[in-house]
This record gives structure tokens, sequence and C-alpha cells, in this order.
């Protein structure tokens, strides 16, 4: 058990590792620390947080830096999240004012908003889909024998795609294919469309004469509405911070976020809100970072996630303050989006 001393020794060290990104001396602590204390006194506190595993020196260096374990202490007994400075919750306030015309981009503002307000990487994912419906269906003639499939879910998600007709198919063909598709299949749950509809195959393929290539265009647009997207911003950022020199780690950091691959497996997680550093996170590659990541609610068919990924030495207060309150504004626009699209 650190003593209050010890605490603030402790946090002042890592806040100011944060600023400067330099090892921190006694001397530098003294000027900082808020209560007078003399350097003879902050050496000792100094070993003490060493032997306990809190900080460590880094090289030849006199000073001290954070050591995972410390950052771990701060974490879970220290730092505060930071109250939003009003410039910067009208960022947030005034970019969520715009008028989007699906959910998709909204989540994309928001993870452009956190990158920018961090110069971190920054990572939102769409609330899942579960409880979507499919709205509607149509086709659209584009002439030259080109259709454009629409379809819009309960969401307010629209994805389309353009279907080339095939040859001896005629417009009342593909209007029965419509109509059909409506009756049997508009209303239902976007994860039991698919199963519904091989259930009127036989009759798709009467309709368009033995050609599936309208139904494979369906399940194409259909898996694009269902699929959890998640959106990326300040990749390069995080190549900003990489303290190895091999290219290809460097390589397969910035494929992780440019790709997406095992960013699922990275942002699981069953808690609110959390904060992984360093050898926690599930990627080695990311020995160096640290994930702060929370939960929001969109106020119709279920949660979603905000996260940044940046360096393990960033600076937690602020960046927890600005995760927190842009959750709980990306809520408030989700569910006014909503609202105003259900009236």
């Amino acid at each position: 058990m650190l003593t209050e001393r010890q605490l603030l020794i402790l946090e002042t060290i890592i806040q100011d590792y944060a600023n400067v990104g330099q090892p921190i001396g006694s001397k530098k602590l003294q000027e900082q620390l808020p209560v007078h204390v003399s350097s003879a006194t902050i050496r000792n506190e100094m070993a003490v947080l060493e032997r306990a595993g809190y900080i460590m020196k880094e090289h030849s260096s006199s000073g001290r830096v954070p050591s995972l374990s410390g950052y771990r202490y701060y974490i879970d007994n220290i730092v505060k999240p930071a109250q939003l400075d009003q410039k910067a919750l009208g960022v947030i306030r005034n970019a969520l004012a715009n008028n989007f015309s699906k959910v998709d981009e909204i989540i994309a503002m928001s993870a452009r908003l956190l990158s920018r307000l961090t110069d971190y990487t920054a990572i939102s994912l769409k609330p899942g889909s579960k409880d979507v419906k499919l709205e509607g269906f149509r086709l659209v003639p584009l002439g030259s024998s080109q259709v454009m499939l629409i379809m819009v879910t309960s969401d307010g998600t629209v994805e389309s795609q353009i279907y080339n007709v095939p040859v001896g198919i005629h417009g009342d063909q593909l209007e029965a294919v419509v109509r059909l598709i409506n009756e049997e299949v508009v209303g239902l749950p976007i994860d039991e469309v698919s199963a519904k509809l091989q259930l009127n195959a036989p009759k798709l393929r009467k309709y368009l004469r033995g050609s599936i290539s309208l139904l494979d265009v369906f399940d194409n647009v259909l898996g694009k509405a269902v699929h959890q997207q998640v959106f990326v911003d300040g990749k390069k950022n995080l190549l900003n911070y990489l303290t190895n020199d091999n290219i290809e780690q460097v390589k397969s950091v910035y494929s992780l976020v440019d790709h997406g691959s095992g960013l699922d497996e990275l942002l699981e997680t069953n808690r609110d809100f959390a904060v992984i550093i360093g050898d926690e996170l599930s990627d080695n590659l990311l020995s160096d970072y640290s994930l702060i990541s929370a939960k929001y609610h969109d106020g119709n068919n279920g949660e979603g996630l905000i996260a940044i990924l940046g360096p393990t030495n960033m600076q937690y207060s602020k960046v927890l303050g600005l995760v927190d309150a842009l959750r709980f504004e990306l809520s408030q626009r989700l569910s006014n989006y909503y609202r105003d699209f259900n009236e």
C-alpha cells in the first residue's frame, strides 16, 4: 500500500513523462510537487517505488520512468478523467450536429474526432445489427440492361449495388421478384432474411428463368448491411510511437489498423470502460501501446465501441475524459438520429 506522498510522486512522474518523454529526476520532481519535500526524501520515496516495481531506470540516466506495473497501478488507483474543456466539447457537438444520411457516417465521424483531438489512432465500432430489420427493397432501372438494387434497413442504413440484367429477362419478371421479396422478407430481422429467401428460391428462379445472379447480388448487399463495420482514423499516428526500428514490425503494426485484421480480438471486452496497457494487449506487436475503449448505446439496437490506441505514456487523464465525453455525445446523437428516422 503506497503512502499519499508516494502516490503523488508516482502520479507526477507519469504525468511529466507523458509531457516530455524523458526520465524524471528528483530535482525535477521537487520543482513540480505541490508540497515542499526535500530532494533526499524524494530520492528515498523513488527507491521505494522502484523496489515495488512501479518505476525503473532507463539506460544510464539518473532519472526514472514508469514501468507497466506503475501504469497499471496509476490507472486502477490514482487517475481521474479530466473534465473536457468547452472548446473541445464544442468541436464534438458541432461535428455531430451535421446532417448525416446514414449511421455509418456518424460512427466514422466519431473516429475522426477522437483522432483529431488526441493525435492518436482512433477506432469506432458500429453497433451490432441483431435487431435491425429489412425495411425496404427495390430495383431502380438505369438503362442499358442495368438496374440498381437498393436495400434499406430499420437503422437507416442504405446499401446498393448495380445488377446487370441477363438477356431474356424483362421488367415484368423483375417486378414479380421485387413483389415476392417484399412480401416474404421485408419486416424480418436481417439475419433471418437469407434463410427465408432460400425457401422461396424455386419461385425466384422461375421468375428469373433459372438465373440466380440477382439472388447473389441481393445476398452481397445484405451481407454489407449485416456486417459490423469498423472505422479507423489516424492510422499513421500509430507509427509515430514505434520504439523498434524493425521494418517488419512497422509493416505489421500498420497492417493491423489499415486492414482490420485482428482488430476484433484486440477490441473484445466485457467492460463498459477499459484501459489495456502494453503486454496486456492481445497482439505482442503493441507492447509499447495502450488501448482505451468505451462502449456507447445507440438508443435503438444495441451498443458499439469507441477506442484510442496510443503510446503507453499517453496523457491518460485527458484521454479518459475525452473518450467519456464523446461516448455520451455519440449516444445522444444516435438516439436523436433514430428518433427522427422513425418519425
